[in-house]
């Protein structure tokens, strides 16, 4: 028997970390060390009183079906949260928690998307909103964010992207390749375009506490915004939470019911004892996430350092989130051709900038959700291997 996959199965791309990952523990399986800058995941412990709080909440019975969009107790801790982090009044009604990020965006692409609306998206950026658009057979319009404009959206290019059928405009910040950060002017130019156009925006904010100066912007905040905003964001990140699997969403009220609905079609709902979690990681001291960011404040200074003295190597100091996205034009090799060859050869696991669109070439994207001497060992390979120009001595 041959079994044919349903012609949509073509359009659905892959997130290529995990790939990666996979390769990479086969090389560790044969004896091999890899040092993992691939992933983006903190490498810290879950801080403990939300660890306790899931215990707590294990012993007390929370490990029956809960409603499909969320405790109201975690929703209202939600809206909340963005009170103080953001300035926002959400009303609870408006947040939707899934478990992971991943569900808002395909829960808000699959509401609102028909055969032929376009969707503008940043390149680079995750690549699983080019994916989601393409698989409910959208059209994917790519953003260029460059290296000389800090990788932000350039407005005048920006605005000539948006035509009638434009349906949804993607905006990451901070920015997952490239650790950039979109200016309140930005969000000013891509909220008069919305407004105007009568365009939804889906902005992902998943590392909205992951930033090195100043205060999250969320474009929720500008005139008009609330109500044609879609918020991503959760747990992942901000409180090393990858594998609890927590995100939330807040929409316009209109596609509540339709959200909704896609969750019962689809996941029932979040594990209800996680959710406990979630409300202890809003509620609960911060102490941990502090600690974490000052971590990262450190290695950020010390691999954009260490990739700037590397042969052929230039690269801009992120201002948020914690990758470094540094342009290897120099070195001679495509971006694929050198993060195989970091991987194969020098032991280092990182991604191609083209895994994240066509205008991540000639860049290379490193987590460095990794430890200081990890971090300093990776760079290390990398300069042998470059500066030999060959493969490094096995490992």
């Amino acid at each position: 028997m041959v079994i044919t996959p349903a012609e949509r199965m073509n359009h659905i791309g892959q997130e290529t970390a995990f790939e990666v990952l996979v390769r990479a523990r086969a090389l560790e399986a044969t004896g091999r060390s890899v040092v993992h800058l691939e992933i983006g995941e903190p490498d810290f412990d879950t801080p403990g009183h939300i660890v306790a709080a899931a215990q707590q909440a294990l012993e007390e019975g929370f490990t029956h079906y809960g409603p499909g969009a969320g405790l109201p107790e975690l929703r209202q801790a939600v809206a909340l949260y963005l009170k103080r982090w953001r300035g926002l009044d959400i009303e609870p009604a408006r947040v939707i928690i899934t478990p992971g990020g991943k569900p808002i965006m395909f829960f808000a692409i699959l509401a609102l998307i028909n055969p032929g609306d376009e969707v503008i998206y940043p390149d680079p950026g995750f690549p699983i909103y080019e994916s989601m658009a393409r698989f409910v057979g959208g059209k994917p319009v790519a953003m260029p964010l460059r290296e000389e404009r800090r990788f932000r959206f350039d407005p005048d290019e920006f605005r000539q992207l948006v035509t009638d059928r434009t349906r949804l405009i993607i905006i990451n910040s901070p920015h997952n390749p490239t650790g950039s950060v979109l200016t309140r002017d930005d969000l000013v130019v891509i909220a008069d375009v919305a407004r105007e156009r009568n365009i939804v925006v889906l902005s992902d904010e998943i590392y909205s506490r992951i930033l090195y100066t100043g205060q999250h912007d969320s474009i929720a905040t500008l005139d008009g915004m609330l109500d044609r905003t879609i918020i991503l964001d959760g747990w992942s990140k901000t409180w090393a939470m990858t594998g609890w699997r927590l995100g939330f969403g807040v929409f316009p009220q209109e596609l509540v019911p339709h959200v909704e609905r896609l969750i019962s079609n689809s996941v029932s709902c979040t594990a209800s004892f996680a959710q406990q979690a979630a409300i202890a990681a809003l509620q609960g001291p911060q102490e941990a996430v502090d600690s974490m960011m000052a971590e990262f404040t450190a290695r950020r200074a010390a691999i954009v350092a260490g990739l700037n003295e590397l042969p052929g190597v230039r690269c801009l100091e992120p201002d948020g989130a914690f990758y470094a996205f540094p342009n290897i034009t120099g070195t001679g090799y495509s971006s694929a051709e050198l993060a195989n060859r970091l991987l194969q050869d020098a032991g280092v696991a990182c991604l191609s900038g083209t895994a994240f669109g066509a205008h991540g070439e000639g860049f290379i994207r490193f987590s460095y959700a990794n430890s200081l001497d990890n971090i300093q060992l990776a760079l290390e390979r990398m300069g042998g291997l470059l500066a030999k120009g060959q493969p490094v001595a096995q490992l």
